[in-house]
């Protein structure tokens, strides 16, 4: 270990292991990993379940067995490798006992994606929650007492005030719609349409109301949640239940009949990209988050991009840059939206499975488990 206190740690470890589709969750033990350099060892404080991890539990989506799931996580370092600690995400030194949240994925800053701005689609990819538990590195995702921090992961350190279980939600849910924001080169003056109100559109709304977007208005078949989209942010809430012809004259009253500016899909489905495209003004833009499990296909009128000029994007994870820019956003805003009201729930880490299974039977957004 290097730097500050040195904390005495366990020779083994508990961690909750996702063993198959349609199993209970497993509770087993593993030994405390050797650290190799460049690497870190975080006492895990909190880990929020969110929609893949949920996708995974239920096999809605390929997740590899057996693995340690839950990469929404905040902890404090406990124990560095031999050398000289990593740095965090900003370039500043890492200390023993900095509550931290780190990268969805942990990239080696050499390949070709790593050198053209992608490091998340890196060819030697590390993703936490997403890999096999087993060997130096079995201490993979955040339903465990400890997690490994590899070598390229990117740390950045997390203020104290901000709790737990909004912390825990940065390096994944705040800094995707980060990376959406940057891609759109931003929201001001905007009208923003957002297809969804989970998690990714209610951050999505409150990030679009402090950078000044001239309207932002949220579409979803949830009335719940149409409710709660106007605490963060929301100008306008449109259920679209029943079709999107609702949301087609709220986007043309809104926008003196051009249509939007910029649309965020964050709800995955095939019907609000269909949609979507019908909202959208010439000129532009159109960013897919949501669809991160096979939803199937969508016919596009090629002659209409062309026309109308509509720049397309998809966004997948984010790059270091979106995590800062996560955690400052929730360090300045957390306390005007109620994102602490979005998590319904909290389990120790014995009962992980027990929260999986609440989150199906409420729809939850979020429920926290704290090792």
């Amino acid at each position: 270990m290097s730097g500050g206190a040195t904390v005495e740690l366990p020779e083994r470890v508990r961690a909750n292991v996702f063993v198959e589709v349609g199993a209970p969750l497993e509770s087993r033990e593993f030994p405390l990993p050797t650290l190799e350099p460049g690497e870190a060892l975080v006492r895990v404080t909190c880990c929020t379940l969110c929609g893949s991890d949920l996708h995974t539990y239920l096999g809605k989506r390929h997740g590899p067995a057996p693995s340690v799931l839950g990469h929404e996580a905040v902890g404090r370092i406990v124990a560095f490798g031999p050398g000289e600690p990593p740095r965090d995400g900003r370039g500043e030194a890492l200390s023993l006992g900095d509550r931290v949240s780190w990268s969805v994925a942990a990239s080696c800053g050499e390949c070709f994606f790593c050198t053209h701005e992608l490091p998340q689609k890196c060819e030697r990819l590390f993703k936490y929650g997403h890999e096999v538990c087993s060997g130096h590195r079995a201490l993979s995702g955040g339903l465990g007492e400890y997690c490994l921090l590899v070598r390229g992961s990117a740390i950045f350190r997390v203020p104290d005030e901000v709790p737990d279980v909004i912390a825990s939600s940065a390096n994944c849910a705040t800094a995707t719609v980060a990376a959406a924001l940057r891609v759109a080169g931003g929201c001001r003056s905007k009208t923003v349409v957002i297809q969804g109100a989970g998690m990714l559109g209610l951050t999505a709304a409150a990030m679009a109301a402090v950078n000044d977007a001239a309207g932002v208005i949220i579409a979803d078949v949830d009335s719940r949640r149409l409710e709660m989209a106007r605490q963060f942010g929301a100008t306008e809430v449109v259920d679209v239940a029943g079709g999107g012809d609702a949301m087609s004259e709220c986007v043309q009253r809104a926008t003196d009949g051009r249509g939007a500016d910029l649309i965020l899909e964050m709800s995955g489905g095939t019907d609000a990209v269909r949609q979507g495209l019908t909202w959208l003004r010439t000129g532009g833009q159109y960013v897919m988050v949501g669809a991160v499990k096979p939803v199937g296909s969508v016919a596009l009128d090629i002659e209409q991009v062309v026309r109308r000029m509509w720049n397309l994007h998809g966004v997948h994870n984010y790059a270091p840059v979106d995590l800062a820019a996560a955690i400052d956003f929730l360090a300045a805003h957390w306390r005007r939206f109620p994102f602490a009201e979005l998590v319904t729930g909290e389990y120790p880490l014995d009962e992980a499975d027990a929260a999986f299974q609440s989150m199906v039977a409420t729809a939850a957004i979020r429920v926290a488990v704290r090792p």
